[in-house]
């Protein structure tokens, strides 16, 4: 049995599909079971758990034996630092006496030390600490998510802009979150020994005009990209709803991105969906979405 965090989410689902289609089984964890109802019809088990009830939780591991472990990210109007390193540290708990074989966690590029610089630091933390039990991890860090993008069809469809924090030409990792659940679904099918760190991206590295570029293709019109300059990050992350510790913490961890202040894997995992096949399902679904 193989147990899904997250499974509701962009990879978690993904992950969780993946698992499905080849056969397996599968128990999808939510807090919500009227989100995982696709899931229990491809035939996964939805067991309906709170991380916050470390025993619960436990329960659940000990039901099967390999796990993806996804720290959910915080409410952004929350000390999102605070409470996601709370969350890292129930998670680890609930793996004590869980009798698990393997995990597999989901990281990000960039991992590293410190503090107030994002999932950078948080997911540092949960990092070290899988490596300080005694159950096999794999960490598969992933690449900036395309989904991070979806907030932009509305501004992109409306008025032909793409608002970023990004220097317009500035080519990061990017990955289709569909291309990570396969990869994870691979990592936790291999032997229980095999750990170590995968990065994961997609086929190629874009920026935000290629992002912007994307979108223009997909809608049929141009679209431009709106650069917001370092000094108002912080402030435009407060107009999203952050709150004050929020928007700093996710403000240095961009400076770190925008930066390169991070080690880049010479040969990462690659997923095959580029960025344009993407952004053309997303226009699309909008579309369907809206009745156009």
């Amino acid at each position: 049995m193989f147990i899904i965090l997250g499974a509701t989410g962009h990879v978690g689902s993904a992950t969780a599909e993946a698992l499905l289609k080849q056969g397996r089984a599968v128990t999808a964890v939510t807090r919500t079971a009227e989100k995982a109802t696709r899931l229990e019809r491809m035939g996964a088990t939805v067991a309906v758990a709170d991380l916050h009830d470390v025993e619960a939780m436990r329960a659940v591991f000990r039901g099967g034996r390999r796990l993806f472990l996804l720290n959910p990210p915080a409410a952004p109007d929350t000390d999102t630092d605070r409470t996601e390193k709370e969350t890292i540290r129930l998670l680890l708990d609930a793996l004590d006496g869980s009798g698990l074989e393997k995990i597999v966690a989901e990281s990000t590029y960039g991992a590293q030390p410190g503090e107030m610089i994002g999932d950078l630091n948080t997911l540092h933390e949960l990092e070290e600490g899988l490596g300080q039990q005694p159950i096999p991890a794999t960490v598969l860090r992933a690449a900036y998510y395309m989904s991070n993008w979806d907030m932009m069809l509305e501004p992109a469809s409306r008025d032909g802009i793409l608002p970023t924090m990004y220097p317009a030409e500035l080519k990061l990792p990017m990955v289709d979150p569909d291309d990570l659940g396969e990869v994870a679904a691979g990592l936790l099918t291999e032997p229980a020994d095999r750990t170590g760190i995968r990065y994961v991206e997609g086929p190629e590295r874009y920026s935000s005009e290629d992002v912007a570029a994307a979108f223009g293709q997909a809608l049929g019109r141009p679209v431009t990209p709106q650069v917001t300059p370092r000094d108002q990050w912080e402030a435009a992350y407060r107009a999203l709803g952050f709150s004050e510790p929020a928007a700093l913490s996710y403000a240095r961890m961009t400076a770190i991105g925008v930066d390169g202040d991070y080690d880049m894997p010479d040969d990462p995992i690659r997923g095959g969906r580029t960025l344009q096949a993407y952004t053309d399902a997303l226009v699309a679904k909008g579309r369907q979405g809206s009745g156009a």
